[in-house]
């Protein structure tokens, strides 16, 4: 149940976005991919999903090599992945409660009515929220909420891979740090294999096993935070310096 990205490249008109990309999650890891905004890193979490193919290079998902797989095949890998989009994505003619259980299999909500109902409670109860949101629509939420109620869509379908692209965009730095340790929490109760797209460094440094910095279309380093922070790649130290006050 792992994630590998097998030397992927891939340019939109004369704009390289991945150029021989090497990227790989381990079942159960949590892998933040960080790096400046509009460098790629969403590019490189729709190669995941299967949404965009890549002109060179080979995508594994799952034991399955993703841009191979038809549209049934492909469908059933996308049901076991959780995607937390940037902007939250909530419909705002729904309410909270609907809006979570949209991320519920229709094999789930088939099988029983009234798990639906549990699910939606729990998914609630895990990212900290009350069952009495699930009432409340989009508009009336918080920005942190919504982030919250996004994450809680994305795991009511009990993935197996989660995927959060830019969970703390927008956030001050308090809601910020409550979404971080959120993640770092559904990973020790849920146990899923994640990638965090981010470009937030501190965030990256607490949520994530490993982290990759992908700069120029090219992943620049990966490790640890420690490895990271002791690399001498010029490019890694100048993002450091200018995102992360180390002490």
């Amino acid at each position: 149940m792992s994630i590998e990205l097998k030397k992927v490249s891939k340019r939109f008109v004369d704009n390289v976005v991945l150029d021989g990309v090497d990227f790989f999650v381990a079942e159960g890891e949590t892998v933040a991919l960080l790096g400046p905004s509009g460098v790629g890193k969403s590019v490189l979490l729709k190669h995941i999903i299967g949404l965009i193919k890549p002109d060179s290079g080979e995508v594994w998902v799952d034991g399955q090599q993703v841009p191979l797989l038809g549209r049934k095949a492909l469908a059933l890998l996308r049901s076991r992945i959780g995607y937390v989009f940037q902007n939250g994505a909530l419909f705002d003619s729904m309410d909270v409660f609907e809006n979570i259980r949209l991320g519920i299999t229709d094999e789930q909500q088939n099988a029983d009515k009234d798990y639906c109902i549990q699910r939606v409670k729990e998914c609630l109860r895990l990212v900290n929220l009350n069952e009495d949101v699930g009432d409340k629509f989009p508009s009336e939420l918080s920005g942190g909420m919504r982030k919250r109620v996004g994450i809680s869509r994305a795991i009511a379908g009990k993935p197996v891979y989660l995927l959060y692209d830019e969970p703390t965009s927008g956030l001050d730095p308090v809601n910020a740090d409550v979404i971080d340790s959120l993640i770092e929490r559904l990973q020790q109760e849920i146990g899923v294999t994640s990638v965090v797209v981010t470009h937030d460094v501190r965030g990256a440094f607490r949520v994530a096993d490993r982290i990759a910095l992908l700069s120029k279309a090219k992943i620049r380093a990966v490790g640890t935070a420690d490895e990271i922070i002791a690399s001498r790649d010029p490019v890694v130290q100048q993002f450091l310096e200018r995102d992360f006050e180390m002490a």
